[in-house]
Parts: C-alpha cells; sequence; structure tokens
C-alpha cells in the first residue's frame, strides 16, 4: 500500500478536475475535449492510478504528465479542425494492420514496410508529439522532432536494456496505440498495474478509440500533406488490436491484416519482462508475478477473439510467421504485396535492403528471461494457448 502522504500526493496530482483546468491553461484557454467518451474512462483511470499502481512520486510526475499532455493534444488538435475544416475531409484509405503478440517480429516488419513511399506511416516522434509547437511551422516541425529525440536518450540511459526488448528511434515507425491513448480508452497497464481500469475497459465499448484513431489519423495525414508527403495508405501496427479486432474491422471498413505468429512459450515470457520493465519506470514496487500473469491472461483472450473474428472475414488476414521475418524478410514482403495487390517497385526494394543492413547492426544485446521469474510456467502457457498453438503454430510448422 501507499503511504498516508504518498497517497495524498495521488490524489491531488491525479485529481481530474484539476487535470482538466490545467490542461485548458497549458492550451491557453482552449474549452472544447472534443467527444466526451474520455471523461468516464479517465475517471476511472486515475482511481486506479491512485489506488492500485504503488506509483513512485517519479512514476505518478511522469504518469501525470502524460495524461496532462494527451488532455492538452485533445483541445489543440479540436482546435485544429475548427480552424482548418478541411482536416475533416482528409480520406483516410483501409489500411494494412500489422498485429500479433509483442515480440513476435512486429515492430521490423512495420519499419521495413515503411521504406515504400506509398504507405503513410506515423514515426514515434509523431505519437509523442502529434500536434505542432507554436513555434513551429507545418512545413517544418524540427523542434517535435528534436523534443523526441532527446526522450528517447533520456529513456535509454535510464533503462539501458530497453532497447534490447524494444529498439526506440524518434524518426522510426512506432505503435499508434500511443495516439489511442488520447482516447483514455487504452492499454495503460503497459505503464502500471491498474486491473480495475483494466476490468473497466473491457466492459465498455471501445469503438470511440477507434473513432479517435481515425481522427487522429486524419490530423496527421493533414500535416504530412503540408510537408509534401503523399500517399495511398497507412501501415499501422500494434498488439493492442488483438482484444479489439472486431471493432478495428468495423471502424476501418476493408481493413488488411497481416498477422505474426511465434510460439507463445517464447514470446509470453518475452513480453513479461519488457511489461514489468516498463512498470519499472513508474513504480519501485513492480510485482513481476503480477506483470506476468496478467499480461499472459490478457493476451490468451486477445488471441481467442482474433481467431473467432477471422472465422468471418478469412480473407482480410495474411498470417506471417517470426521465423520468416527473422531470416527471409523480404520473402516475406514480397508475400504482403501479393496479398495486397501492390507490385514491389524496384526503389523500395532497394531501399529496404539497405535498411536491413542497418537494422543488422543496431542490434544491442540480448533479452534474458524465463517464464518462472514472473509466476508462469511452459507447461501452463502450453495449455492456456492450447487453441491458439494447434491452429497457428503446430499448423505453421507443420508446413514448414
Amino acid at each position: 500500500m501507499n503511504a498516508p502522504s504518498n497517497l495524498s500526493n495521488l490524489r491531488h496530482s491525479f485529481d481530474v478536475p484539476r487535470l482538466l483546468e490545467d490542461a485548458r491553461t497549458a492550451a491557453g484557454g482552449l474549452s472544447d475535449f472534443g467527444d466526451a467518451s474520455f471523461r468516464p474512462a479517465l475517471e476511472v483511470l486515475c482511481q486506479s492510478l491512485i489506488e492500485e499502481a504503488r506509483l513512485s512520486d517519479t512514476g505518478a510526475y511522469i504518469l501525470r504528465l502524460k495524461l496532462l499532455g494527451h488532455l492538452t493534444n485533445r483541445l489543440r488538435i479540436e482546435d485544429y479542425f475548427a480552424r482548418h475544416p478541411e482536416i475533416a475531409q482528409e480520406n483516410v484509405a483501409a489500411p494494412l494492420v500489422i498485429v500479433g503478440l509483442p515480440r513476435t517480429g512486429t515492430t521490423k516488419l512495420h519499419r521495413l514496410l515503411s521504406r515504400d513511399p506509398r504507405f503513410y506511416w506515423m514515426a514515434f516522434w509523431e505519437s509523442q508529439f502529434p500536434v505542432p509547437f507554436p513555434n513551429e511551422t507545418l512545413q517544418q516541425p524540427s523542434a517535435r522532432i528534436a523534443e523526441a529525440h532527446a526522450m528517447v536518450d533520456m529513456m535509454t540511459t535510464a533503462m539501458p536494456k530497453l532497447m534490447a526488448i524494444h529498439p526506440m528511434a524518434a524518426e522510426e515507425a512506432d505503435e499508434e496505440v500511443m495516439l489511442m491513448e488520447h482516447s483514455l480508452l487504452s492499454a495503460f497497464n503497459a505503464y502500471a498495474d491498474v486491473p480495475s481500469y483494466m476490468r473497466w475497459l473491457d466492459a465498455h465499448d471501445q469503438a470511440p478509440a477507434y473513432q479517435y484513431l481515425r481522427r487522429m489519423l486524419q490530423f496527421l495525414q493533414w500535416q504530412k500533406r503540408q510537408r509534401g508527403i503523399v500517399a495511398e495508405r497507412w501501415v499501422l501496427k500494434a498488439p493492442h488490436h488483438l482484444l479489439r479486432m472486431d471493432i478495428l474491422l468495423r471502424v476501418f471498413p476493408g481493413v488488411q491484416v497481416i498477422q505474426t505468429h511465434r510460439d507463445p512459450v517464447q514470446s509470453i515470457p518475452s513480453i513479461a519482462s519488457f511489461i514489468h520493465t516498463l512498470w519499472a519506470i513508474y513504480s519501485d514496487q513492480a510485482d513481476a508475478v503480477s506483470a506476468g500473469r496478467s499480461w499472459s491472461e490478457t493476451m490468451q483472450r486477445a488471441l481467442q477473439h482474433t481467431m473467432q473474428v477471422r472465422r468471418q472475414a478469412p480473407a482480410q488476414f495474411l498470417d506471417v510467421r517470426f521465423k520468416d521475418t527473422v531470416k527471409q524478410p523480404l520473402d516475406v514482403v514480397r508475400r504482403i504485396y501479393q496479398f495486397i495487390g501492390w507490385p514491389l517497385a524496384p526503389a523500395a526494394e532497394s531501399t529496404m535492403k539497405a535498411w536491413l543492413l542497418e537494422d543488422e547492426k543496431s542490434h544491442r544485446g540480448g533479452h534474458d528471461y524465463g517464464p518462472e521469474q514472473f509466476g508462469l510456467s511452459a507447461e501452463q502457457i502450453r495449455r492456456d494457448f492450447a487453441a491458439y498453438r494447434d491452429r497457428h503454430i503446430e499448423e505453421t510448422m507443420s508446413a514448414a
């Protein structure tokens, strides 16, 4: 439990009316936060952060800044839409979306495909700073890019093993779930242990999060046009969609999905290690067993959900093995292009080859973990993920 003084500080930090007022002040007096569905989610999240997350003073400070940033961005985004009604006319074509358990090659595949200029993609700096700074022009976002570089340097210096778990780069493609956080209907359990918030989230409609994602993609796409960037469709990537695949397909009609596969016996302990590493940034009492068990259970439900959805729309999915992404990535790319009906342009293939060579040089060290560290076992993982392994692991292994 938090000490009484810390609990008082937490209640002060995550007081919702105060957060909203501070956001209005930070946004220069703007008052329109947009769709109101974020408000009950914010209330439940803040209560969970106060009562369950066991945040350190530093962790509470950082997470408050994150929430304040999201709320301030909402105000500024609505202001941009009001002043530039053409943003709402941006056509977001059916995206190509990469999904799969974390640690199954999704990041490598995402960044590889982002080499093709026919794809729109979101860089890390755009995920953290989607709204232009006051001292920037729309054509030159150099201040935001510089701020993102400083953020990456700070994070990797404070937590060196982060780079071995998830390679971070300010100007590389990253997960749109960081945009979805602005809806306050998102996977905040990546940062802290917030079980009551996650139960509440599971019980409520998350379509507003995807509708807000579409709105933010319109905003980013409009900004890209101001910089002379015009593409055909977005390539997105987030494991988050596995538990919400029905909503993804409904909000983005015609979406095509690449699902990556790796035996959960390997990937689940790796996910647990990653989450525990993140929790430790915000809490001095981060519980490895809680991280492992809660995320293993969530990922099991996520894969089960996507398997059910796939039965209704099998033609919208393409399966990719982790082993193939690692060992023969360009063969995987050619399969993807055949799936989406695009020719692979020689210039794009050449750029991809060059990136693969550089990517190999950037790998930093190993990522050591075992299931027992996180209250898991190989036998338990095989049992919990039996249906998924029978469908996607044993089947693909026997076809190899």
